[in-house]
Parts: structure tokens; C-alpha cells; sequence
């Protein structure tokens, strides 16, 4: 099990981002979270196999069409146990 809080920078709110990543994730088997911060950035808890949670970083520095991504800073996190993947809102 591995965990990581995440940070993405970039034009990366009002493209879609916080409901393609929730969709990887989910495809991923991932659990956790995702929001924007009212520093323009993406932030993000996501739990789970280290692969799949490798996979997803990997995934995040591309985003979806519109995004223009500068950065994708992911640090260890404690597990909080969750299930499934949501968009929490602010």
C-alpha cells in the first residue's frame, strides 16, 4: 500500500482535470480524493498499490486535453483507508 498527497501546477482548473483524474484513478483501482486549491493548483490524497499509485503520477504529468501541466510534486502520505475516488469540492 502506498500513499501520496499531491500537488499539481499549471493550467490545471477549468480543464477538466479533477474529473479525468477522478475516472483514472478509479480505473487504476485507486482510492482517495481530489480538489482545487485556491492557488490555482490541483491537489490530491490517492491510495493504493504502489504501481498502480506510480501509474497515476506518471498519468497526471500529461493530464487531459486541455491541460497544460508544469509540475506534478507528490510527497509520502499516512494511508487514511478510504474507498473509492472522489472530487471534494474547495
Amino acid at each position: 500500500m502506498k500513499a501520496v498527497g499531491i500537488r499539481v501546477t499549471g493550467r490545471v482548473q477549468g480543464v477538466s482535470y479533477r474529473a479525468w483524474t477522478r475516472q483514472e484513478a478509479r480505473g487504476l483501482g485507486l482510492a482517495g480524493w481530489v480538489r482545487n486549491a485556491e492557488d490555482g493548483s490541483v491537489r490530491a490524497h490517492v491510495e493504493g498499490p504502489e504501481d498502480a499509485v506510480d501509474q497515476l503520477l506518471s498519468r497526471l504529468r500529461t493530464g487531459p486535453a486541455f491541460a497544460q501541466v508544469r509540475e506534478v510534486a507528490a510527497t509520502p502520505a499516512e494511508p487514511q483507508g478510504l474507498s473509492g475516488f472522489e472530487i471534494h469540492r474547495g
